[in-house]
């Protein structure tokens, strides 16, 4: 008699243990979940607002008429507005810049995020009718326009190491030399130590920020620069390339001019108050010097 509890309760046993499994994994799998779905309620909000904003960002710099922003007082953007169209330049015809001007291993994939030391460094430079864009420079660059100074095949050349490394289009990689070659002439700075700077900072991706919040190409503080961003259109267009060009080239040279040379200005540039920049110069002069010999054309100083 005794032999007939004992094996029902074996095969109850065998019955409820499974079951008693199934309802603990199911009660993970139940908090997991909700954990979840608690994370994406508080995070979806935020990402649906980032990535709106650089859906608008992307849509001003591809805007044929050259559609941009506008901003108010704090440098904030506001509304949208109309600036002077600037097209492309003919096949054979010099940019309105070019005349103006008279003619001058890479880092971690983390951009640096500490580009444009928190001093100002000079007044804003608006951007003039005539400027490139970077449609209108991606534009030229589909047409493989040539540009002033360049051969074709230091061009080619030079578009071709910059695609491949930094895993690039061909055209965009084009229409960023274009525009690095008419910022250089405008500072007097060396167009391939601004494309330099550009691989150490940012790899090339025009919408990366750091963690202290420097923005696009060439890592550009928005909260210290927003008076040389309020022209163009505020902080948004700091995610516009040619506007970060611009901005980060001017912040680089009034560094070399305080500094009284390349390497004070680079330490200047990354936000370095001592003797050290962390090597961040000669990080980046090691990537010019890689980007002269795959172009065959030499540093300037």
């Amino acid at each position: 008699m005794r032999s007939v509890p004992e094996h029902l309760w074996r095969g109850v046993h065998a019955v409820l243990r499974p079951v008693g499994e199934f309802v603990h994994v199911s009660a993970i799998y139940l908090g997991l979940a909700v954990l979840t779905t608690l994370g994406l309620s508080l995070v979806l909000p935020s990402m649906r607002q980032q990535s709106q904003q650089l859906h608008e960002v992307v849509l001003t710099m591809f805007q044929a008429d050259g559609a941009g922003y506008t901003s108010d007082d704090e440098g904030e953007v506001s509304d949208w507005a109309l600036p002077p169209t600037a097209q492309a330049p003919e096949p054979g015809a010099a940019s309105t810049a070019d005349t103006a001007a008279g003619g001058t291993e890479a880092g971690s994939a983390e951009p640096s995020g500490q580009a444009g030391q928190t001093a100002q460094t000079g007044p804003a430079v608006p951007i003039e009718p005539g400027r490139t864009t970077f449609a209108g420079a991606l534009a030229a660059s589909l047409r493989d326009q040539p540009i002033q100074g360049v051969t074709q095949s230091q061009s080619h050349a030079l578009r071709s190491y910059l695609a491949r490394k930094y895993r690039i289009a061909n055209s965009v990689a084009g229409a960023l030399i274009r525009t690095a070659f008419e910022v250089g002439r405008e500072q007097k700075l060396d167009p391939q130590l601004l494309l330099a700077v550009i691989a150490i900072e940012s790899r090339y991706n025009p919408f990366v920020e750091s963690a202290v919040g420097a923005q696009g190409l060439m890592q550009v503080m928005t909260s210290v620069h927003r008076d040389k961003l309020r022209p163009s259109g505020g902080s948004a267009a700091a995610f516009d390339p040619v506007v970060n060009i611009r901005v980060g080239a001017q912040i680089l040279a009034d560094c070399i001019r305080r500094r009284g040379g390349i390497e004070g200005g680079l330490a200047c540039y990354v936000g370095a108050t001592g003797p050290s920049d962390g090597g961040y110069g000669a990080r980046v002069l090691a990537e010019r010097r890689r980007i002269a010999l795959a172009s065959g054309l030499p540093p300037k100083d």
